[in-house]
């Protein structure tokens, strides 16, 4: 087989990576087939159901860091999606991971034949450069300093200081990666064809997980919902599972994500409107109608703190309209 020409697409919580991936289906060649491995921090899997919609090839690697479990779990996924011929691969790792060994993984003599790794994508918000709590995050850092193009992200938010402060932010950077800046995750194709210029000492970095194989969500016969916590590199998640049968009121659903005051939310939710994804960044709430009909709803919430999960999950099951 050709080799399928590979994108990592790269960046903290919350900087848009996913609406990024979406922006390159819509706007992909329409005789092109497109496959995305994604992961996530959660145990729920939220992003799969946002890409999905969007016309591709997607699997899950849920519950940490893709980097640290990419042993079974990133093999079973890349290996699924190629058996499938994609004329593309992207891959998103969660934003609190590490890229550097699913290069590594990449790059190994399993996947030389048939992977034709291209351009590393770091994305960023120039808002969070002003942020002592991004800045000084290794992670944060390792990201982009890995990144062969450097992307400034939600520019029609961004001041004319945040502007300027990416400018000289990305002249410092040791690996002088190529950049660019994009409004509403519109990130022109060409730049999936950049070449890699980065070359990396893949070294044991500074997280470790639990090897774990691939968990499919499932509800027990009579079973209404569940819920999965999961925590590391300085955050927590809690994520809600509820099955098809379960519909619930949109203007409340809304009201209290609104008011919900947390790192990162996302959501995809059957509504007595309608199927929608919900994605909660800095407090703003982003609504988009889904064409799937009566789908399971999901809901992950991810906090530097823990937050009173029981309390949040008893005004959840308030939220669901009795037939």
């Amino acid at each position: 087989m050709k080799k399928i020409p590979t994108n990592i697409i790269t960046g903290f919580l919350g900087v848009g990576k996913t609406t990024t991936i979406l922006q390159l289906l819509k706007n992909k060649p329409e005789n092109e087939s497109w496959a995305v491995l994604v992961n996530e921090f959660g145990e729920v899997g939220i992003d799969g159901a946002f890409l999905a919609e969007g016309g591709a090839m997607v699997k899950e690697v849920p519950g940490g860091c893709m980097c640290c479990t990419a042993g079974l779990p990133m093999s079973v996924g890349i290996n699924a999606l190629l058996r499938q011929k994609p004329d593309r691969l992207i891959i998103e790792p969660t934003g609190l991971g590490h890229p550097k060994k699913i290069i590594a993984i990449l790059q190994s003599e399993n996947y030389e034949k048939y992977i034709d790794l291209k351009a590393t994508i770091g994305l960023v918000d120039p808002r969070n450069l002003s942020d002592e709590k991004y800045v000084s995050n290794q992670n944060f850092n390792d990201q982009l300093g890995i990144s062969d193009v450097v992307v400034a992200t939600k520019m029609g938010m961004v001041s004319d200081y945040d502007e300027c402060l990416f400018d000289s932010w990305a002249k410092e950077l040791s690996t002088q990666p190529k950049t660019t800046k994009i409004n509403h995750g519109d990130l022109p194709q060409s730049w999936l064809d950049e070449d890699r210029t980065i070359e990396l000492t893949i070294e044991e970095h500074h997280h470790h997980h639990a090897e774990q194989d691939i968990v499919e969500m499932a509800l027990e016969p009579g079973q209404k919902f569940c819920r999965k916590e999961n925590k590391g590199q300085g955050y927590v998640s809690c994520g809600w599972f509820f099955g098809a049968e379960s519909v619930f009121d949109f203007e409340e659903l809304f009201s209290m994500l609104s008011d919900l005051n947390a790192e990162r939310i996302k959501a995809v939710m059957n509504t007595d409107k309608g199927c929608y994804a919900f994605n909660v960044a800095n407090r703003v709430v982003s609504v988009n109608q889904l064409s799937i009909e009566g789908m399971e709803s999901k809901l992950e919430v991810i906090d530097t703190q823990l937050l009173p999960w029981d309390q949040l999950e008893t005004i959840l099951l308030s939220l669901i309209i009795e037939k």
